[in-house]
């Protein structure tokens, strides 16, 4: 039995976990094997991605790179994974802290790291993850009402990454893919190479 964010207590069997003011409910866990992309599309591989559920909920766990100081990034389909060119507007916010203290500094707010004017490059949400043995990312992404017609769709992201082997780097993302329409995949990559281990988790939240 695990903990997560926010008290939700997660069962090994990974069926359910209760939190949140609801159930959890594990939809689809994929194990990074050398690919440059990971991607979750609704339909494919029996993973649920529509209006199941009004919140879904993406854990990342030792996301590491086959290259040193690359970034991890996402995006978002609303034509089941043919093109991730969903225009976006979100916030990028980072602080960090050293091993030995003497760096540290943030929160701070990034402008090279978001995106405006509903640009359809991918988000970053983890930020020069290095190729050492030792270096990997992790955190979680909220995507709100993803099946949802009616209004734009909202998403929250908290990483972190061992970076420069010698300290802790935290980013804060949030913003809204800018669609009506309903959006049925979604997907993480690197920047260069492969994401060669590690592995992101889906759940809907009831």
């Amino acid at each position: 039995m695990g903990l997560i964010s926010g008290g939700t207590t997660i069962f090994n069997s990974g069926s359910m976990a209760s939190g949140f003011g609801g159930a959890m409910n594990l939809i689809k866990k994929i194990t990074a094997s050398g690919s440059s992309t990971i991607s979750f599309v609704n339909g494919s591989s029996n993973v649920v991605l529509d209006g199941t559920y009004k919140e879904y909920y993406f854990i990342f766990n030792n996301i590491h790179n086959s290259e040193a100081d690359r970034n991890i990034l996402v995006n978002f389909s609303i034509d089941g994974g043919s093109n991730y060119n969903v225009g976006k507007n979100t916030t990028f916010f980072e602080q960090y802290h050293s091993e030995d203290n003497s760096v540290h500094a943030g929160p701070a707010y990034h402008t090279n790291k978001d995106l405006g004017g509903n640009s359809t490059s991918s988000q970053m949400i983890m930020n020069g993850i290095k190729g050492d043995n030792d270096s990997c990312g992790v955190g979680y992404m909220y995507l709100f009402n993803p099946g949802s017609t009616t209004f734009v769709k909202h998403f929250i992201v908290s990483t972190n990454i061992m970076q420069d082997n010698t300290h802790s780097q935290m980013a804060e993302v949030a913003g809204y893919a800018n669609t009506t329409s309903a959006i049925n995949a979604v997907q993480f990559s690197v920047n260069s190479g492969n994401i060669d281990s590690g592995t992101i988790t889906l759940y809907g939240l009831s």
